[in-house]
């Protein structure tokens, strides 16, 4: 256990974030107030004072018999109370990181960066003090190393044109979620059901396309207009033939169409038909991801997916023949895998030619099978888990593809990322929009997240749908209900 000292408590878990950064992602940290006294076990000490011209951010670590103490000071900020959370929070966190790196030896390409979303800062900071300027501020501030803010670089690069291409402030993107699969997987922390046999799927469709409806309606009356629909899951090709024409027609009835690009993130291979893909297609979907995540037949068994590479490949060829663009997601730290498998993986994807690929990074997420069972299941090293994402890169060269998105999660293998990468002209807006927060997303289903952005104040307000799909059936009036008055709300710069 981790004791922490602190006279922020309200950014605990912030720091609590870079202490797991070394430590097991486990590890439970308590709280306490300054002064810190002697305890047994690991404990961290984080004081900021502020003067009235500089900010003092100090962090000393004891561990192991090892002392870390780093003090960060920075000029006092001024401005509204948001921006000065923001920068003590930072302050804090820089010091504990470093300080923490006196004591232990970890693989941290990422420095003190713990947010998901790299390039999202990135864009930001280059808005406000040019892209060099930005890149050295990430490199000095935040110890990220250059290879990594390359591949920041690269992507904001990639985005920007995409991003600036019709956008339009009150542009949204629709997202309609299906939380059931065929399997569990071990890995996965989803909010999401097996659908059995006596799974009462029409009750939660008729949910859905009410919700559906509801926040159409609502985004229509303030304005809004359709940027992209994606249907992501869980797994939605567990639907039949006829329940997936149900909603995605009742979605684009609702909506009026799907704006400039319609996904169906259809998954895992054994649920996909000729007649699923036929269905989607005819309604207008024109991008797909069929996600082996592994082609190593034993691995696949381990995880818990019921198919092997050769559905996989039945799949892609059933869509490729039906014109779609087809996505691949692949998974780096797999349970016995090791680089040799991954390489393997890949070069079989390779051959297929995909127009995108997604390479993850394996996230031991707590409400995982995967976690409760890491004695039976080791994941790969964090140096492992590296040299894998490399790899995963070098596949996307050969096969003509540009990084265009990424993410990152918490309790990743080696404090990675995750990646996408597609073919030029092949990007999906979805993707990008969703995880740079560049536009607002109306999201349907359960455990789905509505979010608004008002641009002009630099501020995301979201709605989460409920994780359990009864009480978001007994909720759909009062979330569309919110969602109507979020969307309804002012922006200083909307049109």
């Amino acid at each position: 256990m981790v004791t922490l000292f602190t006279n922020h408590a309200e950014f605990a878990n912030d720091i609590a974030e870079e202490i797991r950064l070394f430590t097991d992602t486990s590890q439970a940290v308590t709280v306490s107030p300054l002064p810190a006294v002697c305890k047994d076990g690991m404990t961290v000490t984080a004081e900021l004072v502020e003067n009235a011209d500089v900010w003092t951010a100090r962090a000393r670590a004891a561990a192991n018999g090892k002392i870390g103490d780093y003090t960060y000071v920075c000029k006092a900020v001024e401005g509204g109370d948001l921006l000065k959370k923001r920068y003590r929070k930072r302050a804090l966190k820089i010091a504990v990181f470093r300080a923490m790196r006196q004591v232990f030896d970890a693989f941290t390409p990422w420095g003190s960066l713990t947010g998901i979303r790299p390039t999202r800062l990135l864009r930001e900071l280059s808005e406000q003090m040019g892209e060099q300027e930005a890149l050295r501020f990430l490199e000095e501030e935040f110890d990220v190393a250059p290879e990594k803010l390359a591949l920041a670089r690269e992507i904001a690069q990639i985005q920007r044109p995409i991003l600036a291409q019709g956008h339009w402030r009150r542009d949204l993107d629709v997202y309609i979620g299906i939380p059931f699969c065929k399997t569990r997987c071990l890995y996965c922390s989803f909010a999401s059901e097996v659908r059995r046999k006596d799974t009462d799927m029409a009750t939660y469709i008729a949910a859905l396309k009410e919700d559906i409806r509801l926040g159409a309606a609502a985004a229509q009356e303030n304005g809004y207009r359709i940027r992209s629909m994606y249907m992501g899951g869980g797994t939605p090709t567990v639907l039949t033939e006829e329940e997936l024409t149900d909603v995605l027609s009742c979605a684009l009835a609702a909506y009026g169409g799907f704006g400039r690009e319609l996904t169906v993130e259809a998954g895992r291979p054994d649920t996909i038909t000729r007649g699923k893909l036929r269905a989607i297609r005819e309604l207008g979907a024109g991008r797909i991801s069929i996600n082996p995540q592994t082609m190593n037949p034993f691995t696949l068994e381990i995880i818990g997916r019921n198919h092997g590479p050769e559905e996989v490949h039945t799949a892609y060829q059933t869509a490729r023949d039906m014109g779609f663009c087809i996505n691949m997601d692949l998974i780096a730290g797999l349970p016995g895998e090791d680089a040799e498998d991954v390489k393997r993986t890949l070069d079989e994807i390779v051959r297929l030619a995909p127009d995108n690929m997604t390479m993850h990074t394996l996230a031991l997420k707590r409400s995982s099978v995967l976690k409760e069972r890491l004695s039976e299941f080791q994941p790969a090293p964090a140096e492992t888990a590296d040299e894998m994402v490399r790899l995963g890169a070098a596949a996307a060269e050969r096969m003509g593809m540009r990084p265009y998105y990424m993410y990152r999660q918490k309790y990743m293998r080696g404090n990675l990322e995750n990646v996408g990468y597609a073919l030029p002209g092949k990007e999906c807006l979805y993707n990008i929009d969703m995880m740079e927060e560049t536009t607002s997303i109306m999201a349907h289903g359960a455990g789905s997240m509505t979010k608004r952005i008002f641009g002009g104040e630099q501020r995301v307000e979201r709605i989460p749908s409920p994780k359990d799909i009864g009480t978001y059936i007994a909720k759909v009036e009062t979330l569309s209900a919110h969602k109507r008055a979020l969307f309804g709300a002012g922006d200083a710069l909307a049109p």
